[in-house]
This record gives C-alpha cells, sequence and structure tokens, in this order.
C-alpha cells in the first residue's frame, strides 16, 4: 500500500520502500495536493504558491513536469497511456486520490475526531499521537499555505494530547499522567485545558496540595502573560478541590478508600446528631430551594427559617443550630450586621455568608466579624454541603470566585486592631499561617508540610489564641492586613 508521511519529514513509501519525490519543490506540488485533502487545486493556484511573488516564465511547464515525475514516482508499474490513478487530472488542475487510511495527516485528523467511550478514546488517541515524528511539513516553512497547515495539525496534536489525558484520567491512570502534562503545561502554558487534567491527575493522584498549586501557577501565568484571571472552569475546578467535592473522584474512587466502619460522605457516624442548619434569606423560593437541599442531604437537619437579620438573630438565639446559611443583603436588618450580633453572643454557630458579586465592601467586613466562609448563591447543591461540613469542622471556605476579587481589591486596607504585624511568631508558625491564608485544609497543610493533621490543628488554635481571635477566616485577614501575604504572591 502506497503511505504518504506527512507529519514528521515529507516522504511516500510502498510497502517499505521510500519512493524518490525529487527535489524541494516537486514535492511541495504533491505536499499541496495531500492538504487538499482529496479536492482539486488549480494549476494556477500551484503556480502562485510554489513561487510566491515572481513566478518564473516557465511555471506551467515546469509544474506539468513535477506532475509527470511525480506519477511515476508514485506507480512505477502503471503502463505508459494508462490513466494515472493517484496523482489525477482535475481540470483546471490536479488532485491526489487516496484512503484515509494512506495518508499520515488524514489518518491522524480522522483518529483525533472520532467519538467514542474512555477506552476507544485512549486508544485512538495513542495511535494518532504515535504517528507524530517531528514538526508538520517542516520542509516547506517558507510557503505560506505550509505554514498555516502546519498550525492547523499542531493543534490537533494539542487537542490529541489533552483528548488523550482526559480518557486516561476516566480510565483510572492518574498518576501515570502527571509527568507527560507538566511537560504539555510548560511547553503551551495559556492552555487552560492543561492545566485542568494536571490538577485533576495530582488531585485523583493524592496530591491535592499540588493540585491547588497548579492552579496558582495556571492564575499567575494567565495574569502575568494575559492580564487575565482563571476561566469559570478552572475557578470552579479551584473551589471544588479546597472542599473536596465526591464528583471529583471517579466512580467507587471513595467507598474504595473509606476506612472500615466509615459511613459514606454525607451520613453522620453511628450515634452522631444530624448538623442543624439555620437559612436565612428574604427570597422564599431560596428558602425553599435550600430547604430541598437540606431534606435530601443525610447528616444535615434544618433548624428554622428567617426572612431577615432581626428574625435571624432571634431564631439563632432560640433554636442554637450548628450553621447559620446568611444572606448579605436584606430588608429591615442586613445579614452582615445580624452576623456580627449572632457572633457577638456566647458560644455561637458558624456562619457562612451567601453572595453575589457587587457587594466586597460587605465580604471584606464579614471576614474582620468571624464568619466561617462565603458561598456564591450560583453554588451548585454540594458545594453548599461541602461549605457548612468545613465550616463545622473549622475550615474557613471561601469560594475562589470570590477570594481573587476580595483579595486583590482590599487587602491593601489596615484595620486598627489588626494583629501588628504578627509580632511573637515562629518561622514554622507563620509558614503555617501563609497555607491558611491560601485557602488550604488542615488535611492539604499536614500533606503539603508532611506533619501530622491533629499538630496542625493544634497549631491553628495556638494562633487564634495568640493573635486574640476566634475563626480561621480571620486568620487570613491577619495574614493579609500585616503584610504577610500579598495578592499576586506566587503561592497564591
Amino acid at each position: 500500500m502506497l503511505t504518504f508521511r506527512t507529519l514528521g519529514p515529507f516522504q511516500a513509501r510502498h510497502g517499505d520502500v521510500v519512493l524518490d519525490l525529487g527535489g524541494q519543490r516537486q514535492m511541495a506540488v504533491l505536499a499541496r495536493l495531500l492538504v487538499a485533502g482529496g479536492r482539486a487545486v488549480p494549476v494556477s493556484v500551484l503556480i502562485d504558491e510554489l513561487w510566491p511573488g515572481e513566478p518564473p516564465a516557465q511555471a506551467l511547464s515546469t509544474i506539468q513536469g513535477y506532475v509527470s515525475r511525480l506519477r511515476r514516482a508514485l506507480e512505477p508499474h502503471r503502463a505508459p497511456r494508462e490513466e494515472a490513478a493517484v496523482l489525477v487530472s482535475a481540470p483546471p488542475g490536479y488532485a491526489l486520490r487516496a484512503e484515509t487510511g494512506q495518508v499520515d495527516s488524514w489518518r491522524f485528523e480522522s483518529l483525533v475526531k472520532l467519538e467514542g467511550g474512555p477506552a476507544a478514546v485512549w486508544e485512538r488517541t495513542r495511535e494518532a499521537l504515535s504517528l507524530w515524528r517531528g514538526p508538520a511539513l517542516a520542509e516547506f516553512a517558507d510557503l505560506s499555505w505550509a505554514v498555516t497547515e502546519a498550525g492547523r495539525l499542531e493543534e490537533l496534536r494539542l487537542t490529541a494530547i489533552e483528548r488523550h489525558a482526559d480518557a486516561g484520567l476516566a480510565l483510572g491512570q492518574s498518576s501515570a499522567l502527571v509527568a507527560d502534562l507538566e511537560a504539555h503545561v510548560s511547553a503551551h502554558p495559556l492552555r487552560e485545558e492543561g492545566w485542568r487534567l494536571l490538577a485533576l491527575a495530582l488531585y485523583r493522584g493524592g496530591r491535592q496540595g499540588d493540585a491547588l498549586g497548579a492552579l496558582r501557577r495556571a492564575r499567575a501565568v494567565l495574569r502575568d502573560e494575559l492580564g487575565l484571571d482563571l476561566g469559570a472552569t478552572l475557578q470552579r475546578l479551584e473551589s471544588d478541590m479546597l472542599v473536596q467535592a465526591p464528583h471529583l473522584d471517579l466512580p467507587g474512587e471513595r467507598s474504595a478508600v473509606r476506612p472500615a466502619g466509615e459511613p459514606p460522605a454525607g451520613k453522620p457516624r453511628g450515634g452522631e446528631p444530624a448538623l442543624r442548619v439555620v437559612v436565612v434569606d428574604d427570597q422564599a423560593l431560596v428558602r425553599t430551594g435550600l430547604r430541598v437541599v437540606l431534606d435530601n442531604e443525610p447528616g444535615f437537619e434544618l433548624a428554622g427559617e428567617a426572612g431577615d437579620g432581626e428574625q435571624a438573630i432571634a431564631l439563632v438565639r432560640e433554636a442554637r443550630p450548628d450553621v447559620v446559611l446568611m444572606d448579605i443583603q436584606m430588608p429591615r436588618l442586613d445579614g452582615l450586621t445580624a452576623a456580627r450580633r449572632i457572633l457577638a453572643d456566647q458560644d455561637p454557630p458558624k456562619v457562612i455568608m451567601m453572595t453575589t458579586f457587587g457587594t466586597d465592601d460587605n465580604l471584606y467586613s464579614a471576614l474582620r466579624a468571624g464568619v466561617s466562609g462565603f458561598v456564591l448563591k450560583t453554588s451548585a447543591p454540594e458545594q453548599l454541603i461541602s461549605a457548612m461540613r468545613a465550616a463545622q469542622a473549622g475550615d474557613a471556605l471561601i469560594d475562589p470566585a470570590v477570594t481573587t476579587r476580595l483579595i486583590s481589591a482590599f487587602a491593601g486596607r489596615t484595620d486598627p486592631a489588626a494583629p501588628p504585624a504578627l509580632a511573637g511568631l515562629g518561622d514554622a508558625e507563620l509558614d503555617l499561617l501563609k497555607l491558611v491564608a491560601r485557602g488550604l485544609t488542615n488535611r492539604q497543610i499536614a500533606a503539603t508540610l508532611m506533619v501530622a493533621e491533629q499538630d496542625v490543628a493544634g497549631t491553628v488554635s495556638k494562633l487564634l489564641e495568640h493573635l486574640g481571635l476566634f475563626d480561621r477566616a480571620q486568620l487570613v485577614v491577619a495574614a493579609y492586613e500585616s503584610g504577610l501575604v500579598n495578592p499576586g504572591d506566587p503561592g497564591r
């Protein structure tokens, strides 16, 4: 079978024999016909594209001579007067007649675009990538049509790499993919899909700190190169990783690693009471939606609902819930004022603020007041559930989509009551505080510093006591207001 190899050094083969295709311009005629994908290319186009600017006077006869010699090379056993079957006349020019499997670039493109399940995509993209042996059409880099086609094929190659990795993640190949994906994002740092795949591979490989670090690297690159923040997909991924959203794991993955006797996520251990939640929002429809979420989530109990801040304060004092999920903008008494009064009571519940963009001043004030986190009203139900669990466990939960804007806009503002320069803390404590300010949980910090999780929890408690604070979210504010961390730091 005659095979045209156009990915890497350009050549044609017949079985194991490499055919002599003549000089550079003669090979360029064949390459141009291959790029046309079987469609006819007029002779006038061939002349203009082989000799940009000033074609020779005998360009037409030269092209005809190239075609004649190529036909003899491609069909050496064809009789003198027999019509050509491969490089055919197709007025007003010529066309190449070949099957998809006979042209590497055609076969490559077909394999990359084929749909199917993860196993099929994994095999097809692996086969497609095996066809590459170097930059496509590199021999014709001085011809504009070749440069354009090479760019198109290169984009398909990057797509193939990413489709291959995506299929591999679905097949449980996370750890094996990390090295290749690191090389991919290093070579192509502006491709957000590459960063998504790398972060997910690291996360599923048990390297949660490294996964979040990869997304921080992506954010730094995009800001430095384009002045942009992460796209919506990467922001959602970062948010989901911070709360260890179950959907990030492969089906069955969590049950496979759950210690014996541990209940599934969302279900209380034997004898443990459900987490009691008060919902505060002035919109009845929002409260109804949250009630449905809580009613359908094992381990949670709706302790009551309120439509404004005054009702919320009274209800919290009566019901004594574990968590308050509260809107910021409400009539009569806003959520921020209500949160301050609730948190000023003895043994207060955890308070999580629900927000939309446009209330950043309120958010920063809420952080100072000691709320345990923020979630967007548009968050998926599992994110709301994870936020409440995180708050109850003592972790601050700030949606990354909120954090970037919030910290960038307000980290320079100082509070006279803020702890002065974190005096008296050692290097180890300051290092841990930086990780808290980056949004890592105790488990993630323990993995990053390679210490026991209970040691992290103990140090966080000591930091709160030393600085006169009572909530983890206040540590984040203290770290920024003291200058320990700044917007745009490489670690952020």
